[in-house]
């Protein structure tokens, strides 16, 4: 197996494993809490977000495999990968927010904070390894409807 490959098969597990926790977060309100919430005309439906989400975590595990791979030594590698690793600390933390501790308004920071930095990790991905930026621009689109989500959920609730 190429270096490369191993990298990403890392990447792809540890973003695997943010999702999961996330999933495990939002496994404990979705279907109680939150169904109680008055929901914008543009929420899509329950089944849709576990496929995504899945998806996204791939192509992100992918993207950061990449970059990795091109040695933690170089310094914009080392960037990057710091920018990647807090957003997604980020990304789990929305989930333990807006359904663990069910704070709406809360979880509107976190994911502001969140787009914030994943366009900032877009900028340093492109700098090492401009397929691994693209990768991570169907998770910036996500995250941007998430956020206009969450806003609706904040003003509707």
């Amino acid at each position: 197996m190429s270096k490369k490959l191993v990298f990403i098969v890392i990447a792809v597990s540890i973003c695997l494993l943010a999702g999961s926790i996330g999933a495990f977060a939002t496994q404990s309100s979705v279907n109680t809490w939150f169904t109680t919430l008055n929901k914008p005309f543009f929420n899509p439906p329950n089944w849709v977000f576990g496929p995504v989400w899945t998806t996204l975590y791939i192509l992100m595990g992918i993207a950061a495999g990449r970059v990795w791979s091109n040695g933690f030594h170089h310094k914009w590698v080392k960037t990057a990968m710091y920018h990647f690793i807090f957003q997604l600390l980020l990304n789990t933390l929305w989930s333990l927010v807006f359904f663990g501790m069910q704070e709406i308004f809360g979880a509107l920071l976190v994911i502001i904070t969140l787009l914030i930095l994943l366009l900032f990790t877009y900028k340093w991905f492109k700098v090492v390894d401009s397929l691994s930026a693209y990768l991570l621009i169907p998770y910036i689109l996500w995250v941007s409807f998430a956020l206009a989500l969450n806003f609706s959920f904040w003003k509707l609730n």
